[in-house]
């Protein structure tokens, strides 16, 4: 497994304005997709094939690289930490996904209110 960043990535980041995501994998940008599936399965200590069910049941779908490899941005990985952070607690799949859904659901009304309060 290569750690190759995609297309468009800025490579590893030290230093000012490293965003760090854990471990020794960083990179600027919070939506670069750049972390390999195994990268991101050795920071958040879980199994490849977890990561792999999770983009198969369309809960958290990174993109590809041209050489179709699933490449993670790290709002993705915020998003996986806290899908396993629900399924440890005991919630399902399914429900993770509609806790996941519901919030991006809220995140866009709050972000609609304050711009219809700025008169926008």
């Amino acid at each position: 497994m290569t750690s190759e960043p995609a297309e468009g990535a800025t490579g590893p980041a030290s230093g000012a304005g490293a965003a760090e995501t854990g471990g020794k994998y960083a990179v600027t940008g919070s939506d670069v997709p750049f972390y390999t599936i195994g990268q991101v399965a050795e920071v958040l200590g879980v199994p490849v094939a977890q990561l792999r069910r999770l983009d198969d049941l369309e809960i958290v779908q990174p993109s590809r690289s041209q050489g179709n490899q699933r490449r993670y941005t790290q709002n993705e990985i915020a998003l996986l930490r806290e899908v396993i952070d629900l399924t440890q607690e005991g919630v399902s799949l399914a429900g993770a996904r509609m806790v996941i859904e519901l919030r991006r659901r809220v995140e866009d009304l709050e972000a609609e209110v304050a711009r219809l309060r700025a008169g926008g």
